[in-house]
């Protein structure tokens, strides 16, 4: 074992509409928006870490009344003691951990948009996080 998830929790949901406007043009509008993710790691204890990962909704232009979806998930993760190499952590952080947590962050994520009125967003099911950790290397 290199790592175990202890714990995992929500530290952070935050859901605005502002105006009823912006509430029955999202629909509509939803192409104007995009989903972004984050992913922040901090050091607990000596052997155990946290990693956060974060789902946000994202409008490609700034602008007011616009609505702000995110939802932070965070894992406690304890590391085995040997492990050592740089690169090992770095995939634990940023693909292992996030590729399990993952379908819980985008399940919490829909729930607050259906139980918001939204019956009808659509987020990638999958994420293939090395990809995206090699892309980010180059």
């Amino acid at each position: 074992m290199t790592y175990k998830i202890v714990a995992k929790y929500i530290s952070d949901l935050e859901f605005n509409v502002p105006k009823t406007d912006t509430f029955l043009s999202l629909s509509k509008d939803i192409s104007n928006y995009k989903f972004k993710i984050d992913i922040k790691s901090n050091r607990y204890k000596e052997n155990i870490i946290e990693i956060q990962t974060t789902l946000a909704l994202v409008a490609k232009e700034t602008g007011k009344n616009l609505i702000k979806a995110l939802a932070t998930f965070s894992a406690l993760v304890e590391l085995d003691k040997n492990l050592k190499e740089k690169k090992e952590l770095e995939e634990i952080i940023l693909i292992k951990v996030p590729n399990e947590i993952y379908p819980e962050l985008r399940n919490i994520f829909i729930f607050v948009f259906e139980k918001s009125g939204f019956k009808e967003i659509n987020i990638e099911e999958k994420v293939d996080f090395k990809h995206l950790y090699l892309s980010r290397k180059n």
